[in-house]
């Protein structure tokens, strides 16, 4: 393609519906976000962002999807943390994290929370690590798949408490929260947009906050570093990106249009609302932190030899 050619496509990007592939299941922060995403960009690029779940594999199933999709800008992917993790996880990954993806900008980091069932017997962070020490194996947690944020949040849990506990994963947080609410499973780990409604609603107790530092959206929640677990920092974020090879034109325009999202009011206050931080910047910059979220996971998932399920 001449250079001519492909300034006169990024010039009149877009002309048709797009497709925003989510890797999780309808009703998680994944979800709620990116269609709330895709409705800004819908509106500034003047065609329908048409959000298409595609569930499984800690997003492996989408980011295959959308690796060998033609880099034209009408498929783009929304990337959690387990973006930069599986390749730790899965021995034969179907597909490069970074050569076979355009970077275009960061969307949000948010921490998450320690919940559990209102009618829990488990007040406090501590009383579950006193029954965890007490009964080895026995609590069980639920999570949005292996190797998702909510799952290695467990993990890290699990790590610096010395406990063990049984791993339940579910295809996204939006199918595990009912068990979780039921009492079917003892706690979760989700993602602060997913949790905080629940914990306000009365559907559940949140004990702890990952992060190293009380989130604003949920300010009566210690964080699990000062409720008995010293260091203990965990965050996960979403971005957004397309196949490689993506023509820069278009890359830009799409980066464009994000950092207006971000910084909109409503957009920005919803997210700040549910304990979510924006997350602008250039496609180098996203590009740079994937990779070095690859880099810290890699670290800690052959230190704790965690497996997928």
């Amino acid at each position: 393609m001449s250079s001519a050619h492909a300034a006169d496509i990024a010039s009149s990007y877009p002309i048709k519906p797009i497709h925003l592939i989510v890797g999780f299941s309808p009703g998680g922060s994944a979800d709620t976000v990116g269609r709330a995403l895709a409705e800004g960009l819908s509106t500034r690029l003047g065609q329908p962002v048409i959000v298409e779940n595609k569930a499984g594999a800690n997003g492996n199933i989408a980011a295959e999807l959308v690796a060998r999709s033609t880099a034209d800008g009408y498929t783009l992917y929304f990337p959690s943390i387990g973006h930069a993790v599986n390749a730790s996880l899965y021995k034969n990954l179907p597909y490069d994290p970074i050569k076979d993806f355009t970077a275009i900008g960061g969307v949000f980091s948010a921490p998450n929370m320690l919940v559990v069932p209102v009618n829990s017997p488990y007040k406090s962070v501590a009383e579950i690590i006193a029954a965890a020490k007490a009964n080895p194996g026995r609590l069980t947690f639920a999570s949005s798949g292996s190797g998702t944020s909510v799952h290695l949040s467990a993990v890290l849990f699990e790590k610096m408490a010395k406990i063990e506990m049984i791993h339940v994963p579910y295809k996204g947080t939006g199918n595990a929260m009912p068990d979780v609410i039921s009492g079917q499973v003892d706690m979760s780990f989700p993602n602060l947009p997913s949790a905080v409604p629940q914990v306000k609603a009365g559907n559940l107790r949140g004990l702890g906050i990952t992060s190293a530092k009380r989130s604003a959206a949920a300010p009566g929640v210690p964080t699990i570093a000062e409720s008995g677990l010293p260091g203990y920092d965990m965050a996960t974020w979403y971005g957004l990106v397309a196949p490689a090879n993506l023509p820069i034109g278009i890359r830009n325009r799409l980066n464009k249009e994000l950092q207006s999202i971000l910084a909109d009011p409503k957009f920005k206050d919803k997210l700040i609302a549910q304990g979510a931080d924006p997350m602008p910047g250039t496609p180098e910059q996203f590009s740079t932190f994937i990779k070095g979220e690859m880099e810290k996971w890699r670290k800690l998932i052959a230190q704790s030899q965690i497996t997928v399920d």
